[in-house]
Formats: C-alpha cells, sequence, structure tokens
C-alpha cells in the first residue's frame, strides 16, 4: 500500500449523488481513495497528463481526460453494479517528466494486476499504454495479449517517447512479444507504411477498420481471441478510433473512425473476456469536446464494459 499513498485521491464533486433509493448513481457505490482498494475486484487509475501528446506535436488538453470521464460516469445508473466492490484510487502525481510519471505508474498498475484486480486505466495520453502493458507484462499471466483499439499504429521510431511510440517502446524493449500485438480499426491513411513493414516483419496482427466490419468489428475480435493462446490481455482504447462526428474531444480527430456503437461493443468484449486484466481509455480531450459527446461515450463504454465483467 505504500505505491498507493502518493497518489492524489479524486476529487469529491466528481461522485454525483442523487441520494434517491430509487435512482442510485456509480457515484454513490465507488470507493475513493485507497480506503475501498482491498476489498474492490475493480480499480480505478488516473494519469491527468499530455504531455507526451505534446511530444508528438498533438493538440493539448487530454490532460484533462481523466476529470472529464469521472464526472460522466459517476452520474450513470447502477444496474447490475450495485455489488461490484470498485475503488477509485485517483491520480499518478504528474509535477514532473513523462518517463518519472510512467515509472510511478507502472509500479502502482503491476501492483494492481498483481492483487489480482481488474485495472480501468484512464488518460491522459495514449503514451499510458506503456507503463500499462509493462504492468501487464510483468504481473500478469504469461504470454500477455496487448490490443490497441486505434486508428494508428503506435510504433514511431521518436526519440524521446511519445503519445506515438508506446508499443514499440514494449516490443523493442521486450516486453510485448509483436506476434501477440493487435491494432484494431487501423486506418491506412494515418499510419506511415515504414510503420505498417516494421509490424508486419514482426508478425503483428493489424486490423483495418474496413476489414473488421466485414463480420462485425467485435465478432472479428472475439473470433481472434477464441484462436488466441495469451493468458492475460491488456486493452487500450484510444478514444481517436471513433469518428469525430461522435467524439470530437479528441487529440487527432478522425472523420472516418469507428461508430460509438462499435467501440461500446468491444469495451463489452473486453469486460466479458476472462483473460482481461486491464482496459485503458486515453485520448480524450474535454478541450475539444462539444455537449461531452466523447466524455459520454468513454464512461458509457466503461459501463457496459464493467456490466460485463459483472456478469461473468
Amino acid at each position: 500500500m505504500n505505491l498507493l499513498r502518493q497518489l492524489i485521491p479524486p476529487a469529491s464533486d466528481l461522485f454525483y449523488r442523487r441520494d434517491d433509493p430509487n435512482d442510485r448513481r456509480l457515484g454513490e457505490v465507488v470507493i475513493p481513495g485507497s480506503a475501498g482498494y482491498d476489498s474492490a475486484t475493480v480499480v480505478i487509475l488516473g494519469c491527468p497528463q499530455d504531455l507526451g501528446v505534446q511530444r508528438n506535436r498533438g493538440r493539448p488538453g487530454a490532460a484533462q481526460g481523466p476529470t472529464a470521464i469521472r464526472r460522466c460516469l459517476y452520474r450513470l445508473g447502477v444496474a447490475g453494479l450495485a455489488d461490484l466492490p470498485i475503488c477509485d484510487l485517483g491520480d499518478v502525481p504528474v509535477d514532473s517528466d513523462l518517463e518519472t510519471i510512467h515509472a510511478i505508474h507502472r509500479a502502482v498498475a503491476t501492483q494492481i494486476i498483481a492483487d489480482g484486480k481488474l485495472l480501468i486505466s484512464l488518460g491522459g495520453g495514449n503514451d499510458i499504454s506503456f507503463p500499462d502493458m509493462a504492468a501487464l507484462a510483468a504481473s500478469g499471466p504469461s504470454p500477455a495479449l496487448a490490443i490497441n483499439v486505434d486508428a494508428h499504429y503506435d510504433v514511431r521510431a521518436d526519440q524521446p517517447a511519445n503519445s506515438g511510440t508506446p508499443y514499440r517502446q514494449l516490443i523493442e524493449a521486450g516486453l510485448i512479444d509483436p506476434r501477440r500485438y493487435w491494432v484494431v480499426g487501423a486506418q491506412p491513411h494515418a499510419n506511415s507504411p515504414v510503420y505498417n513493414a516494421y509490424l508486419r516483419e514482426r508478425g503483428a496482427t493489424m486490423i483495418t477498420l474496413s476489414a473488421a466490419r466485414q463480420h462485425g468489428v467485435a465478432e472479428t475480435v472475439q473470433a481472434l481471441l477464441a484462436e488466441s493462446d495469451a493468458a492475460s490481455i491488456g486493452w487500450g482504447f484510444d478514444l481517436d478510433v471513433v469518428q469525430s462526428a461522435e467524439a470530437p474531444g479528441v487529440s487527432a480527430p478522425n472523420p472516418l473512425g469507428m461508430r460509438g456503437d462499435e467501440f461500446v461493443a468491444l469495451a463489452m468484449l473486453a469486460g466479458a473476456e476472462p483473460r482481461t486484466r486491464v482496459i485503458e481509455f486515453s485520448e480524450l480531450n474535454p478541450l475539444y469536446d462539444i455537449d461531452d459527446r466523447a466524455a459520454r461515450l468513454v464512461a458509457v463504454a466503461i459501463w457496459y464494459a464493467l456490466a460485463a465483467f459483472a456478469g461473468r
């Protein structure tokens, strides 16, 4: 528990309450801070920074993502979730450089996974996939599978690390076998052929959105999971995989992305899959959101992932 003491507790005003016994909300049942950690089955952890996005020449604002997600999530109802022990530990401190932030996040995530809890990780920039999946590799049953639901491959060769490099870092460090790295929802116009070749040469699985839609996005991934030898799975949901009409508040808007219902169906699949240890959501940028569309979509995706987890 020493690691948890350095976290910043979530603000109390994010935990919405109606105080109506006929209409309870998640804000009334999720336990804030470390007090509920021991009994929790699900643990929420935020990383409110966009330093990696800025290094990647993206538009800043994702640092406010965890707060926006919580504000929408904790207003949702508790149907099927009232008896699921959920703890919100709050946020990793972000008053240092990106590498130090990642080191703290990785250590905390490693403990959460090692303790047998489902980690719901909230970004911030997509660079948190590096500490999240490194923690999965360290503490989850082996072999580990990393699924990146994203328009981008995130294997840039940039130095220093940024929001476009996390899976290259994982592969080059030997933390994730590239043959167990999947990209779901990739867009050809959003990726360099150099990085396409990099992944193909290493045996990674790249599923474009158009290919996934031939049999249904969730159905395509479910069929692949049935054949996977993975013992533990980490899911990274980058919100810029969703079309900008439904998710305008992102670091890199996507006019031709996934529909919101496809995104949520994948989140449900993640929650229902018994090998899942980490579900991460990143790149929500509230500064560019409209009527909280993107934040509400992430909140609903988390809700359905939790409902599927509770129904296992």
